[in-house]
């Protein structure tokens, strides 16, 4: 996978000088999303058998980090569209054929949150309703909905389901007017009368087992790791990436500066500046290195067919959102930092801060859930949620 990581980092310069334009277009240029389908990124997380890399996780995420260190908004988007990827290898073998099997370059938006309506007819479902944050939607040819089935009339549970629709039984509405994260393009999804089939759904309660339709034809380690576990990752590690982008545009704007309350001296030399870039940098290395350590850890359990133990998962949810909370952390110390000149429109820092406490309002980081949830594992309670 070296060479995917040596042509994603090769656009890094480009991303990095466009940053301002791709949030001035609230969207990333096409031809960004292209030059970034040529390294061979999105096809990191796809089945070989769909010309895929089925490559390890960390192989991913190191990209997603490296993108988002250029530009918060571009390794957003990348790392939600990359990931779909392996989402779409756990559903039936025909809706990976529906959506691959003629361009195993299609691409795919989401909105997980079940605000629409939906309804069992027969084989299948009719799906209405609006989906909101739908990032990258106007780069995707297909999007993967959230909805829940109401309880059937036979004593059958309600479920939660991604439904997967192709562009034709949606539209695209323009909503994307924010203060950060404002070239992700993450508009709304509105359907109207939708036919799902059957076989372009898949449920949460499967993807918690670990135990997928789609791993009869992807049986790889990589298909059999939690959906909790990647998708709650592939949030956190672009905020990983803008503090990562912050510190080191930080680095470079102090290291000249001088300080306006001590004439004459360079901000780096100031001994409280040099303690916040420590602490800052610990911040970030500490998100990151657990990050890697649970994901090693998951990944050779899964190749080793183990089964993989609830501690690990709460664990790998908790330093989810931990890497999360550092980050922001290390962000926020590295922009009070910077002087007033760092608050100008086109500056790096100002930029990186409003993305990642953008990305932090996402409903995956929020902390209290995560971490009652490693609580409650710890103290023997049990756990009824999908998302570990």
């Amino acid at each position: 996978m070296e060479a995917v990581l040596a042509g994603v980092r090769e656009l890094l310069p480009v991303l990095r000088e466009h940053a301002q334009e791709t949030e001035d277009r609230r969207a990333l240029d096409p031809e960004t999303v292209k030059a970034l389908a040529e390294t061979g990124f999105f096809r990191l997380l796809q089945p070989a058998r769909f010309g895929g890399y089925e490559a390890h996780p960390l192989d991913f995420l190191t990209g997603v980090r490296e993108i988002a260190s250029a530009c918060g908004s571009t390794g957003w988007v990348a790392s939600v569209i990359g990931v779909h990827n392996w989402q779409l290898a756990l559903f039936p073998d025909r809706a990976q054929q529906d959506v691959w099997g003629a361009d195993t370059g299609t691409r795919m938006s989401s909105s997980y949150a079940p605000t629409g309506r939906i309804t069992r007819v027969d084989g299948g479902f009719r799906v209405n309703g609006r989906w909101s944050f739908s990032s990258g939607c106007d780069h995707a040819t297909w999007v993967l909905l959230g909805g829940i089935i109401p309880p059937g009339e036979d004593g059958t549970p309600a479920d939660f389901r991604t439904f997967l629709l192709p562009a034709a039984d949606y539209t695209i509405e323009d909503v994307w007017h924010t203060v950060g994260l404002r070239g992700t393009g993450s508009n709304d999804i509105v359907v109207s009368d939708a036919f799902v089939p059957e076989h372009r759904t898949l449920s949460f309660n499967d993807t918690a087992r670990c135990a997928c339709p789609g791993q009869e034809q992807n049986p790889g380690p990589l298909y059999r790791i939690p959906y909790a576990s990647i998708f709650s990752y592939a949030i956190t590690t672009p905020i990983i990436g803008m503090a990562t982008g912050a510190y080191r545009a930080h680095v470079d704007h102090t290291r000249d500066r001088v300080r306006a309350s001590y004439v004459g001296v360079k901000a780096a030399e100031d001994p409280h500046s040099q303690v916040r870039v420590a602490e800052a940098a610990s911040d970030i290395d500490s998100a990151w290195f657990a990050l890697q350590a649970n994901m090693r850890e998951l990944m050779e359990l899964a190749t080793a067919g183990a089964k993989l133990p609830m501690p690990l998962r709460l664990r790998i949810r908790r330093d989810q959102v931990r890497g999360t909370e550092l980050s922001i952390r290390a962000v926020d110390r590295l922009f009070e930092n910077s002087g007033g000149r760092a608050l100008a429109v086109g500056t790096p820092i100002q930029r990186f801060w409003r993305d990642a406490h953008s990305g932090r309002v996402h409903a995956i980081n929020d902390p209290e859930r995560a971490l009652s949830m490693f609580g409650r594992g710890e103290f023997g309670l049990p756990l009824n949620d999908a998302m570990v």
